[in-house]
């Protein structure tokens, strides 16, 4: 009996589909990873602060997971189309990136990201 490329296939697809969904909290923490990255890398911290404590030219972040004035689609549109002093991200950052900053936002234990390569010289 010969099988064919999609009853083989099928099986494997599902296979992984079902692992991938069985550890969301690992998606979860790369999420927030990768947005611990991203906050320090694309320049958050001149306005937010390095550990989200704000400044004169933007506000603390630190507590915005528990405020209820910032669920996290107000937090995705206004790190897209900017608002009062904060500009637009929209175009320089792909709606995954804004994702993991939101996730990054959010978390209840936030990562701390690993230190920065040093530029090249």
């Amino acid at each position: 009996m010969r099988l064919s490329h999609f009853s083989v296939c099928v099986p494997v697809v599902l296979l992984i589909a079902a692992t991938a969904s069985a550890f969301p909290e690992a998606d979860q923490k790369a999420d927030e990873q990768a947005g611990a990255i991203l906050y320090r890398d694309k320049g958050c911290p001149q306005c937010h602060g390095a550990t989200l404590e704000g400044n004169k030219k933007g506000p603390a972040l630190a507590d915005i997971r528990n405020d209820k004035e910032w669920p996290p689609e107000k937090i995705t549109k206004q790190i897209t189309d900017g608002g009062q002093k904060m500009p637009p991200f929209g175009e320089s950052l792909t709606d995954q990136e804004i994702a993991q900053l939101v996730a990054y936002l959010r978390a209840k234990d936030r990562p701390t990201p690993p230190p920065a390569a040093p530029a090249p010289q």
